[in-house]
């Protein structure tokens, strides 16, 4: 377990100085390409844990600590233990000899002799120290203040609800093929395969338990993808007919460009301005057999890249403060700034007005986050709609404002239908 915490505390340091989570944690396997499997599993899904409840870790450790610590790895290894000793069903003498034994690989004579000394007083006082931090929220919920705020104005009555969820694990969700199957038949499938689920829809299912991608039937060939259920929402919502021009902006790494395509047969352009993450759209459309257009250009500069042919229906996928999918991607919470928003706001506002002048009259843009913030959601479109008169905003079913909040089911996400007149 030691190496785990070890590299587990190289990939905490890494996030609080401002990396990637996703990035670090492939940097450090790389680094490190002699560890054994389970090594590789424990040292992510502690570098999960510990950034999920980072802000209740580092009141604790607040208290333990007499001055601060002088090297930042070490501290990390104690928010890790921690962690472990709080949310992991490891032994807590085993947690606590492991975590000595990590601090000494940092070839810091006073390391051990800390890490030992604070976790086992951690023990003794765990009772004491969880009570002074009860009342504070950030301690509590693990999200900065800011955050914490702007949602119990935004959502009054689903504020705690919204917290909570996002410290979930998130459920692994498939969309099947429906080129190849319904979500009962590949449910059949999956129970033949001696794995448990629960249909949501004829295309959605979502797994008892997560499974690597390899034990999915049919996965290699295409029969079905992982998606979010929120997700799935977007291609039936874009009221594809075949034979449509349709452009998929901002479209890496593929989940609904794949799904457009398995609704309806479309020409279809997918654009992303990410070249490397590009790729991965086509691999996912190598799977399904499926194939598009693929371009490497900005959303918000469409000269570039636009052979100036309209477009029957537009998906702008549009890049956002990922608030909705904070379970998923957890160092959002520590790396995301208030005024990150609006930042956003500003990018979204430009790619809109972009997209808007490729859409063909009579034509639909289906405008996507998965942001839970009202400043890159509908107060967008609101003033979107403010400014172009021949855009109007069309209701979708099941959602309140097209905000779809995070739950046991899904992330997540906004949407917002716009048909120009």
């Amino acid at each position: 377990m030691y190496v785990a915490q070890q590299l587990a505390a190289e990939v905490i340091e890494q996030v609080f100085a401002g990396r990637n989570l996703t990035v670090t944690l492939e940097s450090i396997f790389r680094k490190h390409p002699d560890i054994s499997a389970q090594q590789h599993a424990v040292t992510q899904d502690l570098s999960y844990g510990s950034l999920r409840f980072y802000g209740q870790s580092e009141a604790l450790l607040e208290q333990l600590l007499e001055k601060p610590l002088p090297d930042q790895r070490v501290k990390c290894l104690l928010l890790v233990a921690i962690y472990q000793l709080n949310h992991d069903k490891a032994a807590a003498h085993t947690v606590v000899d492991q975590a000595v034994k990590a601090a000494g690989q940092f070839k810091k004579s006073w390391a051990k002799g800390l890490v030992n000394a604070v976790l086992r007083n951690f023990l003794r006082q765990k009772d004491t120290l969880q009570q002074n931090i009860a009342s504070n929220e950030v301690a509590f919920y693990s999200y900065p203040q800011w955050w914490i705020d702007k949602l119990k104005v935004q959502y009054p009555q689903q504020w705690q609800a919204i917290l909570e969820a996002g410290n979930t694990h998130p459920p692994m969700s498939l969309r099947v093929n429906q080129r190849m199957a319904t979500a009962v038949e590949y449910s059949k499938l999956l129970s033949d395969a001696g794995l448990e689920s629960q249909v949501l829809n004829s295309q959605a299912i979502i797994l008892s338990k997560p499974v690597p991608v390899d034990k999915l039937p049919g996965f290699s060939r295409g029969q079905v993808s992982v998606q979010d259920y929120g997700a799935q929402f977007a291609a039936p919502w874009l009221d594809l007919q075949d034979g449509m021009r349709v452009l998929d902006a901002c479209c890496a790494p593929g989940g609904k460009t794949g799904h457009i395509l398995e609704l309806a047969d479309v020409d279809l352009v997918a654009v992303d301005s990410d070249a490397e993450r590009l790729q991965r759209t086509q691999s996912n459309l190598h799977r399904l057999n499926l194939s598009a257009q693929l371009l490497t250009g900005d959303a918000a500069n469409p000269p570039v890249w636009w052979d100036g042919k309209p477009f029957d229906r537009i998906l702008a996928d549009v890049p956002c403060t990922a608030s909705g999918i904070v379970r998923r991607h957890v160092d959002i919470k520590r790396l995301r700034r208030e005024a990150d928003i609006s930042s956003f706001s500003k990018q979204q506002a430009v790619i809109l007005r972009g997209l808007w002048q490729l859409l063909a009259k009579g034509g639909k843009l289906l405008y996507v986050t998965c942001s839970i913030f009202h400043e890159e959601n509908q107060r967008q479109i609101e003033k979107f709609l403010e400014t172009q008169a021949d855009a109007q905003q069309i209701p979708l079913a099941h959602t309140q404002h097209g905000q779809l909040l995070p739950c046991a089911e899904h992330d997540g996400f906004f949407y917002a239908l716009l048909q120009k007149n």
